[in-house]
């Protein structure tokens, strides 16, 4: 995990009043189509119409007070990072990932080629970062710009401070790639980073790639990270749990509408 400090001061910002609730979205890319895409097409087979592959991410920030050894601009080390929604290695869809942090630190622009996707500092402020990721050029040639405020410290401010909880701020997205190539769906189709769609009948394919050796996807995995049990952990059951808790509170208000309704008419 890689580690780095600045000393300069950067501008500390009022605190985030929104709260730690993660966030949840969709969103859908789609590879241009201009000449360089009529080459792509040819080397890796047509695009599959009408098909989406769905990539779930997370991203945000863990951030550990330092105790007694903070100082004035060194009061939290913190980590930002994107991961699998249930920490699977991204690899296999994004390149590279492009954290923009504010001007006052050293090389402000860090660039991590290789899973982890993620970025180490310490610091006293918090500030907005921008996570650019760039995804394989079988996958998509547009890169997504994700953007996170940095946070410090807990939402209760009257509290005091830990050094053993750390304030998790994360956000879940959903990546929609549109018109995979044959190729493409081949290499991720049995990725547990990857949700593929149910095929419709007759659509042949070229088989499913293998996944690499299992001591290759170990020195890559994230599944084992040392933060892992201050993740929030995301699951799409737990998305429809809540959806359907929510359309049966919607039934049962319109229901208590119509009653009400019903016996004013009687009444008058």
């Amino acid at each position: 995990m890689p580690q780095s400090s600045s000393t300069k001061k950067h501008v500390q910002e009022p605190p985030d009043v929104t709260g730690p609730n993660p966030k949840s979205q969709r969103t859908k890319m789609v590879k241009s189509s201009d000449d360089s895409d009529k080459k792509f097409v040819q080397n890796t087979g047509k695009k599959l119409k009408e098909l989406e592959v769905g990539v779930p991410i997370v991203y945000g920030n863990i951030a550990f007070w330092l105790g007694k050894k903070a100082s004035e601009f060194q009061s939290h080390k913190w980590t930002v990072y994107v991961r699998g929604a249930t920490n699977e290695d991204l690899s296999v869809v994004v390149k590279r990932v492009v954290f923009q942090l504010h001007s006052s630190f050293n090389n402000p622009t860090r660039v991590v080629d290789g899973p982890p996707f993620e970025l180490s500092e310490c610091g006293w402020g918090e500030f907005e970062i921008v996570i650019t990721l760039h995804f394989h050029t079988d996958v998509c040639d547009k890169p997504l710009h994700l953007y996170h405020h940095l946070k410090l410290y807990p939402e209760d401010e009257s509290g005091p401070l830990s050094t053993k909880k750390p304030v998790v701020v994360e956000s879940y997205d959903e990546i929609v790639l549109a018109e995979p190539s044959e190729a493409f769906f081949a290499r991720v189709q049995n990725h547990p980073a990857v949700s593929v769609p149910r095929l419709p009948p007759g659509l042949n394919l070229p088989p499913p790639v293998p996944i690499e050796d299992v001591d290759r996807r170990k020195r890559s995995d994230s599944k084992d990270h040392p933060l892992s049990q201050w993740f929030t952990n995301f699951s799409e059951a737990d998305e429809l749990l809540k959806l359907t808790a929510a359309r049966q509170q919607s039934v049962a208000q319109v229901c208590n509408i119509k009653q009400e309704t019903m016996n004013f008419g009687v009444v008058c």
